[in-house]
C-alpha cells in the first residue's frame, strides 16, 4: 500500500487549487462553440477568416479532393483551402459524415459542415458535398464496429438527413454525393453490394433533396474501378456491370450528374479501354452505359482520380511520370463535352499514413507543396510549367 508523507499532502493539495484555478481561467477565457439550431440560417463562428478570396484559373474543371473532415485545426483547414484556391481549382470534394452531425435520432448539430463550407466559400471555392457514415443509432447492435452498415430499414432515416442538408445549404452547396463506391462490400458493412438497393437509397435522397431544393444537383456514389465477378464475393462487384444493374433498376431517373472514380495506375492516360482493363479511360465504357440508357447527355464529373508516386508500391510510377501523365489527362479530356469536373486524389491528408495513400497527396501534413502541385497550378494558372 502506497503511504504520502505529510508535505506530500500539502504540496498536493496546493498544486490541485493551481489546477483548478487553471482550468476556470482556460474555460473563462476559451473560444466557445455551441451546437447550432438545425433551423438556423446562422454560419458556424468564424475564425479569424480574412476578406473573400476568389479563384483564379484557365479551367474551372479542376477541383481538389480534400480530408477536412480529418482536420482539427481551424488555422490548417483554412491554410489547406488556401491552397487548393492557389493551385486553381474552383471546387473540392469533402466528406461530410452523418454521423457527425445527427448524433442522437432528429437532433442535428451542424457546426461541422457549416465550418468547413463557410470557410471554403471565403475562398471563392464550391462544395461538393459527399454524404455517408452511418450514426450509432442507426446501426444494429451488432454492427458497431462497421461504420457503412446501413440497414435498409433507416434507409429513410439518411434520406431525411439528405433532406435537412440540402434545406440548410441551399445555394450554397447545390451539389450533393450520395453515399461512396457502393460496388464494393466495404460500404455495405462488409455486406454484398445490392445494385437494387443501392438504387432504392438513391431515390429516396433524390426525392427529399430535390423537395427541400429543386435545384440541387445530386450524383450518384462514384463507383470503385474493380474487375471483381458481380455477387460481391471477391470483395467488390464490376463497375460496368454494377452501373447497367442500377440502370436496369432505374436509378437513371435519380441522380443528376454522374460521379466516377477512375484511376491510371500504371498506364498513360491516353491508354485504350476494355472491360477487362483497368485504366483512366475506364470513364468512356461508364459513359458508353449511360448512352445506352439514354443518359448521354447528363453530366459527368470525375470524384477521384489520379496517379500514385510511390516508389515501392505495385501502382507507383516515378513522380516525373506522374506529373506528365496528371497534364496529358487535363489537356486530353478536353474533348470530353459530358466532363464538367475533374477532382484530383488526393489534396493533403492531416498526418501521415506511413503506406502508399501518402503518395497520392499534392501538399504534405506540414503543408509544403510538391512538384505535382507546381505542375498543376502552373496548368490551371496558365504559367509556364516549372523547370
Amino acid at each position: 500500500m502506497l503511504r504520502l508523507h505529510p508535505r506530500m499532502l500539502n504540496y498536493g493539495t496546493w498544486a490541485l487549487r493551481c489546477g483548478v484555478l487553471f482550468l476556470l481561467i482556460y474555460f473563462w477565457a476559451a473560444p466557445r462553440y455551441y451546437p447550432l439550431d438545425p433551423a438556423s440560417k446562422k454560419s458556424a463562428p468564424p475564425f479569424h477568416l480574412g476578406p473573400p478570396q476568389q479563384v483564379e484559373t484557365t479551367d474551372p474543371r479542376v477541383c481538389a479532393h480534400t480530408r477536412l473532415t480529418d482536420e482539427v485545426e481551424d488555422a490548417k483547414i483554412l491554410e489547406t483551402l488556401r491552397m487548393v484556391r492557389e493551385m486553381g481549382a474552383s471546387s473540392i470534394v469533402e466528406f461530410l459524415p452523418w454521423a457527425y452531425v445527427e448524433r442522437e435520432r432528429g437532433h442535428y448539430e451542424w457546426y461541422h459542415p457549416d465550418r468547413i463550407i463557410e470557410y471554403a466559400e471565403n475562398q471563392g471555392l464550391k462544395v461538393i458535398a459527399r454524404i455517408g457514415f452511418v450514426p450509432g443509432w442507426a446501426r444494429p447492435s451488432d454492427t458497431q464496429s462497421t461504420l457503412n452498415y446501413l440497414p435498409e430499414s433507416e434507409f429513410p432515416s439518411f434520406a431525411k438527413y439528405v433532406g435537412a442538408f440540402a434545406a440548410r445549404y441551399k445555394g450554397r452547396v447545390d451539389q450533393i454525393i450520395i453515399w461512396n463506391e457502393p460496388n464494393l462490400n466495404f460500404e455495405w458493412g462488409e455486406r454484398p453490394p445490392d445494385p437494387e438497393g443501392y438504387t432504392r437509397l438513391l431515390k429516396m435522397a433524390y426525392e427529399t433533396a430535390h423537395s427541400a431544393n429543386p435545384d440541387v444537383m445530386i450524383l450518384n456514389a462514384a463507383l470503385a474501378p474493380t474487375l471483381a465477378p458481380p455477387g460481391g464475393m471477391n470483395g467488390g462487384w464490376d463497375d460496368l456491370d454494377f452501373l447497367t444493374r442500377m440502370y436496369e433498376a432505374g436509378a437513371g431517373d435519380y441522380f443528376d450528374a454522374l460521379a466516377v472514380h477512375t484511376y491510371g495506375f500504371t498506364f498513360p492516360p491516353q491508354a485504350d479501354p476494355a472491360p477487362d482493363r483497368l485504366n483512366f479511360r475506364r470513364i468512356e465504357l461508364l459513359h458508353e452505359v449511360m448512352m445506352q440508357y439514354g443518359d448521354g447527355d447528363k453530366p459527368v464529373y470525375i470524384t477521384e482520380t489520379g496517379w500514385n508516386d510511390h516508389p515501392r508500391w505495385l501502382y507507383g510510377i516515378r513522380p516525373a511520370l506522374r506529373i506528365n501523365y496528371t497534364l496529358e489527362m487535363l489537356e486530353m479530356t478536353k474533348q470530353y463535352t459530358w466532363l464538367k469536373g475533374i477532382c484530383l486524389w488526393v489534396f493533403r491528408f492531416p498526418a501521415p499514413t506511413n503506406r502508399y495513400p501518402d503518395y497520392f497527396t499534392f501538399v504534405s501534413p506540414d503543408f509544403e507543396s510538391k512538384p505535382i502541385y507546381d505542375a498543376v497550378q502552373a496548368y490551371a494558372r496558365g504559367w509556364e510549367q516549372p523547370q
